[in-house]
Protein backbone atom coordinates (compact mmCIF):
# COMPACT_ATOMS: atom_id res chain seq x y z
CA UNK A 1 0.00 0.00 0.00
CA UNK A 2 2.48 2.46 0.78
CA UNK A 3 4.79 1.71 -2.23
CA UNK A 4 1.55 2.73 -4.63
CA UNK A 5 1.49 5.86 -2.22
CA UNK A 6 4.79 6.74 -3.01
CA UNK A 7 4.48 6.13 -6.56
CA UNK A 8 1.40 8.08 -7.07
CA UNK A 9 3.19 11.17 -4.99
CA UNK A 10 6.46 11.26 -6.42
CA UNK A 11 5.30 12.43 -10.20
CA UNK A 12 3.27 15.56 -8.14
CA UNK A 13 5.94 16.23 -5.86
CA UNK A 14 8.40 16.27 -8.53
CA UNK A 15 6.02 18.70 -10.84
CA UNK A 16 5.46 20.98 -7.72
CA UNK A 17 9.49 21.45 -7.79
CA UNK A 18 9.33 22.76 -11.83
CA UNK A 19 10.97 26.63 -11.93
CA UNK A 20 8.67 26.77 -14.83
CA UNK A 21 5.38 25.59 -16.41
CA UNK A 22 5.12 24.33 -19.75
CA UNK A 23 4.17 26.78 -22.52
CA UNK A 24 1.43 24.71 -23.25
CA UNK A 25 0.29 24.89 -19.49
CA UNK A 26 1.14 29.10 -19.65
CA UNK A 27 -1.97 31.02 -21.58
CA UNK A 28 -0.81 33.30 -24.14
CA UNK A 29 -1.10 37.05 -24.52
CA UNK A 30 -2.09 36.74 -27.80
CA UNK A 31 -5.13 36.36 -28.90
CA UNK A 32 -6.58 33.05 -30.46
CA UNK A 33 -7.46 34.81 -33.74
CA UNK A 34 -7.50 38.28 -35.76
CA UNK A 35 -10.70 40.25 -35.63
CA UNK A 36 -11.09 39.72 -39.45
CA UNK A 37 -11.84 36.17 -38.50
CA UNK A 38 -14.54 36.80 -36.90
CA UNK A 39 -18.30 36.68 -38.51
CA UNK A 40 -20.49 39.55 -37.35
CA UNK A 41 -23.69 38.42 -35.09
CA UNK A 42 -27.02 39.07 -37.02
CA UNK A 43 -30.53 39.57 -35.23
CA UNK A 44 -32.84 37.16 -35.42
CA UNK A 45 -36.05 37.64 -33.57
CA UNK A 46 -37.02 34.51 -31.47
CA UNK A 47 -40.66 35.11 -32.81
CA UNK A 48 -39.43 35.03 -36.85
CA UNK A 49 -40.53 31.79 -37.35
CA UNK A 50 -44.33 32.15 -35.03
CA UNK A 51 -47.49 31.09 -36.93
CA UNK A 52 -50.66 31.92 -35.19
CA UNK A 53 -53.23 28.57 -34.54
CA UNK A 54 -56.17 28.99 -33.07
CA UNK A 55 -58.25 25.80 -30.94
CA UNK A 56 -60.33 23.79 -33.21
CA UNK A 57 -63.12 21.16 -31.98
CA UNK A 58 -61.69 17.59 -32.46
CA UNK A 59 -62.74 16.03 -35.68
CA UNK A 60 -63.83 12.36 -35.73
CA UNK A 61 -60.70 9.77 -35.12
CA UNK A 62 -61.65 7.40 -38.05
CA UNK A 63 -62.02 10.35 -40.88
CA UNK A 64 -58.66 11.21 -39.70
CA UNK A 65 -57.22 7.92 -39.92
CA UNK A 66 -58.24 7.39 -43.19
CA UNK A 67 -57.06 10.70 -44.46
CA UNK A 68 -53.22 9.63 -43.22
CA UNK A 69 -53.78 6.27 -44.57
CA UNK A 70 -51.72 5.14 -48.23
CA UNK A 71 -53.93 4.85 -50.93
CA UNK A 72 -55.06 0.94 -51.38
CA UNK A 73 -54.37 -0.09 -47.54
CA UNK A 74 -56.78 -2.15 -45.86
CA UNK A 75 -59.81 -0.73 -44.77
Amino acid sequence: MNLKLLVAALPLLASGCAATLPPDVIASREPAGSPAHVRPVNYDSPLSGYTHRIPVDPKPWRDQNSAQAPQGGAS
